[in-house]
């Protein structure tokens, strides 16, 4: 009787230390610095100047973020075809690269709030007649739902049977360029953009489809000054809420961190007026 009492006692006693234990908060790291993985490549979000030294609205941004949070941040170069599994991989805390946020994507990393929304489109030889693709100087509204998308680029489908298409590999324009073109049309992939705005100009491929805000920035470059918008701008849900920073799933405190300070940036208008430097318009998400 008295071991089992003894036994007893233990046991209560382990339970109510367990009990305490479980009732105290989670520390959770304390973030003092960050390191932050970007292309460098992707103008006018990120680029490297002539200097060496790492430019561009995302960059600007960031170091705006990172002073709210009273963070270090240390910005490095990174590939955008291995970008994801890098991170995760631990090379570095934060993916900053005009990264679309997606549902394949939130499958295997977190995403902070967006800080920016933009449309797509194509890029087309100045004054050629592929420059005149329907509904150029227009906005088409998708939703990433064929019942509803399927009829709105028929006439888009009809102007680019038989042409060659070019876009950066692995991005939220992907899918939505193989679903609707892969079968009447060439499908080329490049590593950068740079690549294929260097086809296009030369005549390789028929048209180059990327983000509008990237474009319009890689007209002013040499090289491209025969280049132009061609199309309707693509906006709406069908390239998700827009873009995000790219986090490890277990880095949930620094992923709020981040949130935190791009809802204090987009509030004060700091966002708005980075957009308009860089952009030449609103890329603030709503």
């Amino acid at each position: 009787m008295k071991n089992n009492t003894r036994l007893v006692a233990r046991l209560l006693a382990g339970a109510a230390i367990f009990a305490m234990a479980a009732l105290q908060p989670a520390f959770a790291k304390e973030w003092k610095s960050v390191t932050i993985g970007t292309e460098g490549a992707y103008a006018p979000w990120n680029l490297t100047r002539s200097d060496g030294k790492l430019d561009g609205f995302e960059v600007e941004l960031v170091k705006d973020l990172c002073g709210r949070m009273k963070i270090e941040c240390k910005i490095i170069t990174q590939d955008w075809d291995s970008a994801i599994p890098s991170l995760n991989a631990g090379k570095y805390d934060v993916l900053m690269d005009a990264v679309s946020i997606t549902p394949e994507r939130q499958k295997v990393i977190d995403f902070s709030v967006p800080y920016a929304a933009t449309p797509a489109t194509f890029a087309a030889v100045k004054g050629s007649d592929d420059a005149k693709l329907p509904g150029t100087g227009t906005e088409l509204v998708l939703t990433g739902d064929p019942a509803h998308d399927k009829p709105l680029v028929k006439e888009l489908r009809a102007a680019l049977k038989g042409k060659s298409i070019g876009l950066q590999t692995a991005t939220v324009y992907t899918k939505f360029i193989t679903d609707n073109f892969s079968d009447i049309a060439d499908i080329r992939n490049y590593k950068t953009a740079a690549e294929h705005d260097l086809d296009l100009a030369a005549g390789r491929i028929d048209y180059a489809f990327d983000d509008a805000t990237y474009f319009l920035t890689a007209f002013q470059s040499k090289g491209n000054e025969n280049l132009t918008l061609a199309g309707p701008q693509i906006s709406g849900s069908i390239w998700g809420p827009g873009e995000g920073f790219g986090f490890r799933k277990s880095d949930t405190d620094l992923r709020d961190m981040f949130s935190k300070a791009i809802k204090s940036a987009i509030a004060d208008g700091t966002v708005k007026k980075l957009s308009l430097k860089w952009f030449k318009i609103n890329v603030t998400p709503h």
